[in-house]
């Protein structure tokens, strides 16, 4: 019997924490999280997202990934490392070298462990998941958001498990913020953050691992990846950072507008298609 989860339990296995080293040994963090591109009948690529700034500079980098039960849910203690050389050349960038995405390609990665008999346990967003221009239209200002990820580094390493984080959108999401295709969130953003999915969150209703919609169940739409924190500097002054732990944080996270992921689909459609194995590897 496939283990039953709740959309916020899926949800939280759409993300990975990534660890880098650099060429000094200095090791920093991030978030990402898994998306299928080029999603048709059985076949898609999967890819992590994540921001450039993550992987930048990395000769070295590491994620765990959850093993599968083995009746189709998330083994909560059992996981898998994985640990790759010259770690940012893995990543492809966006097209547009002013926006700071990047995607790995897992399909190999992912196949492997089910020839291995150890498959994966995780969740993808999927296109659908993305909110669309008519939903950005009929948005307030101010709605509630959840951000995924792991702030500071932080997780819970025995079931390798995200940090959740509560808040609202700052500016409008379909207002381009300061002219570029990114807007702000009211939220506790902290470094390793950066690269985590942020959701339009109005869920409501019922949430348990059975009946996870009930009455006014809302929207869950995905709007964009953090990327950075606009960091105080003078009074009434504010500049566009990544977050760095030496300046006083705001509250506030810039969020790269979700949209922008089409332009990866956009290249990833002249690649050959990835299969994966239709096992534990869904969309949430």
């Amino acid at each position: 019997m496939v283990q039953k989860l709740s959309l916020t339990e899926e949800l939280a296995f759409t993300t990975v924490r990534i660890e880098c080293d650099d060429a000094h040994g200095n090791t920093s963090s991030g978030t990402g999280f898994f998306y299928r591109f080029v999603d048709e009948a059985s076949q898609h690529i999967p890819a992590i997202i994540t921001n450039k700034h993550v992987i930048e500079g990395s000769v070295r980098g590491r994620f765990i990934m959850t093993l599968d039960d083995g009746r189709g849910g998330p083994a909560f203690n059992r996981h898998q490392a994985f640990e790759f050389d010259s770690f940012a050349q893995r990543w492809l960038p966006h097209p547009n070298a002013d926006i700071d995405l990047c995607v790995m390609l897992v399909a190999p990665l992912l196949l492997a462990a089910i020839d291995q008999g150890e498959p994966l346990y995780f969740k993808q967003v999927s296109p659908d998941f993305v909110i669309t221009q008519d939903e950005l239209d009929e948005m307030g200002l101010l709605e509630e958001i959840l951000m995924i990820g792991y702030p500071n580094g932080i997780w819970d390493r025995h079931n390798n498990m995200p940090i959740f984080r509560r808040g609202t959108t700052a500016t409008h999401p379909n207002l381009n913020w300061n002219g570029k295709p990114e807007f702000l969130i009211d939220a506790a953003c902290f470094p390793g953050s950066s690269g985590s999915p942020v959701f339009l969150f109005n869920q409501g209703g019922q949430t348990t691992s059975s009946a996870e919609k009930g009455p006014g169940s809302g929207r869950v739409k995905l709007l964009g990846v953090m990327c950075a924190g606009p960091q105080h500097t003078l009074p009434g002054e504010a500049e566009e950072g990544m977050m760095p732990t030496a300046t006083k944080p705001n509250n506030l996270g810039i969020v790269i507008k979700a949209h922008l992921l089409d332009d990866f689909e956009t290249m990833f459609r002249q690649l050959p298609k990835q299969p994966v194995a239709a096992a534990p590897q869904g969309s949430a």
